[in-house]
């Protein structure tokens, strides 16, 4: 779902242009709505709102939108909209990636939109290679005087007891390392590990089954795990979210 924020100080433009969009491209949802530079920057400093995609009206009741970029971190795809074509240079120093003049036309509006939609696939996919490049696909364990790589797909669990970090693996085999569960979360993926108390990292593969015990989870896992697995209460809410991939 493509989130919109449009910044437009009329009101029945602001409502013609949403109802366009809504249209033309149904997986879009208006995230919000501003008319002026104030509350513009108000809504983007809001941690809890986050659009992909701004269409930006260039003079607003307060001023113009280029105030905004330097009171602002601007991380989506800007479209700037104005009914004066004097602002173009300025936009592209911004790095807006349209400019429509009003009244806006379906087919540019549409050519704009599917700008964006193509630099944001670009870029999540140049982001996630990132991600996934800085995660370790196997880790070195020290056996007496012998190395064995251990795949992380291999592993169900880390947990740390008596001063001691162990892996366990899919298999029931256990191994003890000389790094802190802390450094080994630095290199985990998130979206397949999870620390669900201080003493103890899973696997996504490992959760076959939760009990509710009270405000906390037990996980249960087979074969049998070494110790009891429960959330740490705190922690509940973001272990369901991480479960549900959110």
């Amino acid at each position: 779902m493509t989130r919109v924020l449009i910044v437009e100080d009329e009101i029945m433009a602001r409502r013609s242009l949403a109802g366009t969009l809504s249209r033309l491209f149904p997986d879009m949802t208006i995230a919000g709505e501003t008319g002026s530079v104030a509350d513009t920057i108000e809504w983007l400093r809001n941690p809890a709102n986050r659009a992909d995609i701004i269409f930006l009206d260039v003079e607003l009741s307060d001023g113009t939108c280029f105030e905004i970029f330097r009171k602002a971190d601007i991380k989506a795809q800007v479209i700037m909209t104005t009914a004066y074509d004097s602002y173009a240079v300025k936009a592209f120093e911004v790095e807006s990636i349209d400019y429509l003049l009003k009244p806006i036309e379906e087919e540019a509006l549409k050519r704009a939109v599917r700008r964006c939609m193509a630099r944001i696939s670009a870029s999540a996919h140049a982001d996630a290679g990132q991600r996934l490049s800085r995660f370790k696909e196997r880790l070195l364990v020290k056996l007496n005087d012998t190395i064995v790589p251990v795949s992380t797909n291999e592993i169900a669990y880390f947990y740390a007891e008596d001063k001691a970090t162990y892996i366990v693996t899919d298999t029931g085999k256990k191994y003890i390392v000389d790094f802190s569960l802390d450094i080994a979360m630095e290199s985990l993926n998130p979206d397949t590990f999870f620390r669900i108390s201080r003493n103890c990292i899973i696997s996504m593969q490992a959760v076959s089954r939760i009990i509710k015990m009270g405000s906390r989870f037990k996980i249960e896992y087979s074969p049998k795990a070494s110790f009891e697995m429960t959330v740490s209460r705190s922690r509940t809410d973001d272990f369901l979210r991480w479960l549900e991939g959110r």
